[in-house]
């Protein structure tokens, strides 16, 4: 069995409906994925149902922000949580790097060093230190019953940073993920037959043409007419769009300060059926709009 978890489907900005980036998938009921790792990630594994200590393996596609900040907090978690031993982290070039400036030694420092003054603490201290694996396009999981390829996206210039796209395999299912990209054929070969294709989405076709026009940029993500035609490229069984880029918020707080990013005169929860209708121009199969703790079992 394949049960895939949306924990946050949020994008860069603070948002009281949606946590950050994050995924959890479980094989078997009990072998669990993480990826990515944005803000809220942590809290919304837990109103899952899930440890963070329970975590064997985060896998993080490109290290921006809102897919990274919650590493610390999954981390300590863990540890005060008694997870016996480290868990694998696996990110792009420069995954190193952040923990070196995060955990033991970086900014929480003095967090684990006065938490780590009692006895019960120090017995699993080595769960500050993750297995990490910087990994490259291909396949970087290959177990008995799992298997793990990435393959590089278009997302930030590379030089700053490689960003990921994965196909998970197991128990004959297919989960795909798109991290943050514009329209790759990487991803519609990772995707290829996909049970399920959860796939960047950031804002809907007026949100893009608002951005065109005041600069913002509009060249690092894809929309939803782009996404319907790589679904149906791919022949995905369900597409699953996320990291919305807050185009159906109610919140009276981003609304008021978000006007440089986004129309706010346009938002609104109505914005999802129009990102479906656009998704349909090229997509006829089945269209699930993300949201935080959305479970879908294989």
């Amino acid at each position: 069995m394949l049960r895939l978890t949306m924990l946050g489907t949020g994008a860069a900005l603070l948002d009281p409906a949606r946590a950050q980036t994050s995924l959890l998938v479980t094989v078997d009921g009990r072998d669990h994925l993480l990826l990515d790792c944005g803000n809220g990630a942590a809290r919304r594994l837990v109103e899952a149902g899930v440890s963070p200590s329970e975590v064997d393996r985060v896998l993080l596609t490109h290290l921006h922000v809102d897919h990274t900040a919650d590493l610390a907090s999954f981390t300590i978690g863990a540890w005060m949580l008694n997870r016996p031993e480290a868990f694998r982290l696996y990110g792009p070039a420069g995954t190193r790097r952040l923990i070196s400036h995060l955990l033991e030694g970086g900014a929480f420092d003095i967090d684990i060093r006065a938490r780590a003054g009692y006895p019960l603490r120090q017995r699993n201290l080595t769960v500050l230190r993750p297995e990490i694996t910087e990994y490259g396009p291909g396949v970087i999981i290959d177990e008995p019953g799992l298997r793990v390829t990435a393959g590089l996206v278009d997302h930030i210039p590379e030089e700053i940073s490689p960003c990921y796209g994965f196909r998970i395999e197991a128990g004959g299912r297919v989960i795909a993920f798109s991290g943050d990209t514009t329209p790759t054929a990487t991803m519609v070969e990772l995707a290829r037959g996909a049970d399920v294709l959860v796939h960047d989405c950031t804002f809907p076709e007026a949100f893009l043409e608002h951005r065109r026009q005041s600069g913002v940029g509009t060249s690092a993500h894809t929309s939803p007419r782009e996404l319907g035609r790589i679904s149906a490229e791919a022949g995905v069984k369900l597409l699953v769009p996320s990291h919305f880029g807050h185009f159906d918020t109610t919140s009276p707080v981003l609304l008021r300060c978000a006007a440089a990013h986004l129309p706010a005169e346009l938002a609104g929860p109505h914005q999802i059926d129009a990102m479906i209708q656009d998704i349909r121009e090229s997509f006829a199969g089945p269209v699930l709009p993300a949201r935080d703790l959305l479970r879908i079992e294989l």
